[in-house]
């Protein structure tokens, strides 16, 4: 089955829409194209990889498609909105309320609890304290971690602390949810338990996630692949849905 093409997705459906996307590197004298020339659209409740040896570009595409970096070339947008148009602090508040981050390091902040940490960004967002923490303790229950609200990241293990990142990410109800090698620095029980908990998620919450990849386990549960070299798309595959089993709930 093909994946539709930016132009023919139906955009009500469409999060993340990148046309003809170049990005630039320039070391000494040299140019290096980290993205050459990239087309892709990411429709709403995709579980989609991003694939590729180092230096392939993968990680690239992600800042640029999470708002923290722009391209060259070409347009990218988020629910239609065009981000070469917004401006710096329109640019934060598109980060803040419409795009999950999950990375590698986790990025909790030690000072916070573990609710205090995922009702970070609905802070910024000005909710209520009441209404706030009320979504941070169902998220977290989401994650397999009710319990542990009133934990600070030092009293986590490396997989709970991925949990608080990931709740974290999905407090906010974003458009997208994007995760960057998120498996890394977990022992490999651990990361198959995340990945159970996000197919959960996206099952469940029907959360759109976006990843940066090596770990082939990532990989093995993705109803998408892309896969990149070189700063170019070179394959682009739809997973039909009756090659996955159903993933074991979260625990």
């Amino acid at each position: 089955m093909k994946h539709e093409s930016p132009k023919t997705a139906h955009t009500s459906e469409v999060v993340v829409d990148v046309r003809a996307c170049t990005k630039i590197y320039h070391q000494g004298e040299a140019s290096i194209h980290a993205v050459d020339n990239v087309s892709l659209s990411v429709r709403r409740g995709e579980f989609t990889v991003l694939v590729g040896p180092s230096g392939s570009g993968k990680t690239t595409l992600l800042n640029l498609i999470g708002a923290l970096d722009a391209p060259d070339k070409g347009t990218l947008a988020i629910e239609g909105r065009d981000l070469g148009a917004l401006s710096r602090s329109q640019l934060a508040l598109l980060r803040r309320d419409r795009i999950g981050f999950v990375f590698q390091a986790y990025n909790l902040i030690p000072v916070l609890s573990a609710a205090e940490n995922t009702e970070f960004v609905l802070a910024l967002q000005g909710q209520p304290p009441t209404k706030r923490r009320a979504r941070a303790l169902d998220v977290l229950k989401a994650v397999g971690l009710e319990g542990y609200q009133a934990r600070r990241p030092n009293q986590l293990s490396g997989g709970q602390q991925q949990r608080v990142a990931i709740a974290r990410a999905i407090a906010p109800s974003p458009a997208i949810v994007l995760a960057d090698e998120p498996t890394a620095n977990v022992d490999s029980e651990t990361g198959e338990r995340l990945l159970d908990l996000m197919e959960a998620l996206n099952r469940n919450e029907h959360a759109t996630f976006l990843f940066s990849t090596h770990d082939p386990r990532v990989v093995a549960r993705a109803k998408r692949i892309i896969t990149m070299k070189d700063g170019r798309v070179v394959a682009d595959t739809t997973v039909p849905p009756d090659a996955h089993q159903g993933p074991p709930a979260p625990c």
